[in-house]
């Protein structure tokens, strides 16, 4: 089982994040975090690195469920969603497969939730 699900766009950098955005928030998910690794890296390190963005996306209403289903499931969240720049014009966007991210919790009752949480990153990636 693979751990992500990814697609390859044929788009700026840039337009590529504000795309995957909104079609997260037509999933009913908000961007709670926004890293920008390449800036990161070159304040904390002086290196030049590909333009590549951490997106930490929250669905609330799956967020609340997984809460009240399993305390300690907020270590494993927010949604993890990258997106980064392979080539010029040529970027890759991978979202977290929460099923495979919470293999290791034995709860059926957080499974139910990880699924439809999976069905509507699934959703976003290919629509893109």
């Amino acid at each position: 089982m693979s751990y992500y699900f990814s697609k390859v766009l044929d788009l700026p950098f840039d337009q590529a994040v504000e795309k995957v955005k909104a079609e997260l928030k037509t999933e009913g998910f908000g961007v709670l975090t926004d890293i920008d690794v390449r800036a990161t890296l070159h304040e904390k390190l002086g290196v030049d690195f590909r333009p590549y963005r951490i997106l930490g996306a929250c669905n609330p209403r799956f967020a609340y469920k997984a809460l009240t289903t399993e305390d300690k499931i907020g270590t494993m969240l927010p949604c993890n969603v990258i997106v980064q720049e392979n080539a010029p014009g040529r970027v890759e966007v991978a979202a977290i497969d929460p099923l495979a991210s919470m293999a290791s919790v034995h709860n059926i009752e957080l499974g139910t939730i990880g699924l439809e949480v999976r069905d509507k990153l699934k959703a976003v990636i290919e629509r893109l």
